[in-house]
């Protein structure tokens, strides 16, 4: 095995594909997996995840801005690619450059989207959205919608690609707002299709293509899912999914405390009792939250280790018991399996009272991803 490295990601590919894989076999008949890479793959890599969804069978990629897009493209990605987001005109240039599908719900983004597809030389692709109740982009306004539909339809410079909307609690099992939308938006879909059949339609998230098949219509958006995190913040593999993400360290440090020596900044914990404690470099700088000082837990040699002290900037301390079997150099890991032991991205999130989106999400450039091909 090689060295250890102070902050490195592994990224399971095989795993994105297999999820992809069992989420098309989720799928009502017809519906299509739509990948959602934004945020470069949560923080997984876009263009290596994006390859690997494909392989699982994804049809669609959906991001959230234009430059997304771009990178996307500029790796030699060819796949339909959805641009979610709200766009300026530079980004309605950019997007169009790409290929990119693209979001509309007022008449006069519209219009001036025609005049850039015309310059452009390609008519774009437009997605209107509804928004049945999620309170963001898009008008909550069903004839409004319609109208903008109808503008897209009748203007040679545009297609009309599909129809949307998002759900706000389809995480929140039992909540009665997840139907309310599912119904405002089935409604509008069956009138706006009578007049314009050749649009698809989409709502579903991860939560909501678990929770209810009848979101699925034409293609459903799997964000979190795909990188086998679970939308419902339990464990994974509950519902079939692979986490793909690892994220490891290494002992830098071991130094013998005493009684009343502390540890970090602060001196929020001293120790009680002769022990040893670890010093792994990696921190809050690396996407690794200071809400977990003093409440998480690190493998190392299989074993639990409970993190002591404040977590700094570049560096966290263990408790490693006075068993003297740890020696510097060996591997520390914060999210990830070791031995028979494991700590889940749902884990770290509840213990620093986060969702699991965030944790990958937060983890920056500083720590390498390694992209393990399957």
């Amino acid at each position: 095995m090689s060295a250890p490295e102070r902050a490195l990601a592994r990224v399971d590919l095989g795993a994105v594909e297999r999820n992809c894989a069992h989420l098309r076999s989720l799928l009502a008949e017809g519906a299509e997996l739509c990948a959602v890479v934004k945020a470069n793959g949560y923080g997984h890599g876009d263009v290596w995840c994006a390859r690997a969804a494909l392989r699982g069978g994804a049809t669609w990629l959906a991001v959230a801005t234009a430059a997304e897009a771009l990178e996307l493209r500029r790796h030699g990605i060819a796949a339909r690619i959805l641009v979610q987001g709200a766009l300026t005109h530079a980004e309605e240039r950019m997007a169009l450059e790409a290929g990119a599908d693209v979001v509309a719900w007022r008449e006069g983004f519209v219009r001036g989207l025609a005049e850039r597809a015309a310059a452009n030389g390609a008519p774009a692709r437009v997605h209107v959205k509804l928004d049945t109740g999620m309170g963001r982009l898009g008008t909550t306004d069903p004839a409004e919608a319609r109208a903008v539909a109808d503008l897209i339809a009748a203007d040679a410079r545009l297609e009309l690609a599909g129809l949307m909307t998002h759900f706000a609690t389809a995480d929140e099992l039992g909540d009665e707002h997840f139907a309310l939308q599912l119904e405002r938006f089935h409604a509008w879909v069956d009138e706006t299709r009578a007049a314009h059949p050749g649009a698809i339609a989409h709502a579903a998230n991860s939560a909501a293509t678990f929770r209810d098949r009848g979101a699925h219509f034409d293609l459903v958006r799997c964000g979190i899912a795909i990188y086998g995190l679970d939308p419902f913040q339990r464990d994974p593999s509950e519902r079939g999914l692979e986490p793909a993400l690892s994220l490891e360290s290494y002992v830098a440090a071991i130094k013998r405390f005493e009684p009343g020596q502390s540890a970090g900044y602060g001196r929020t914990w001293s120790a009680s009792e002769p022990t040893d404690v670890g010093v792994v470099p990696i921190g809050y700088g690396d996407g690794f939250r200071r809400a977990l000082s003093g409440d998480a837990d690190v493998l190392v040699r299989g074993r639990r280790r409970p993190l002591r002290g404040t977590v700094s900037m570049d560096n966290l301390t263990i408790d490693l018991g006075s068993g003297g079997d740890v020696e510097e150099g060996d591997r520390a890991v914060l999210i990830g399996a070791q031995g028979g032991e494991r700590i889940l991205c749902e884990e770290v999130a509840r213990r620093s009272e986060t969702i699991n989106y965030e944790v990958t999400c937060a983890l920056t450039a500083r720590v390498r991803r390694a992209h393990v091909e399957p």
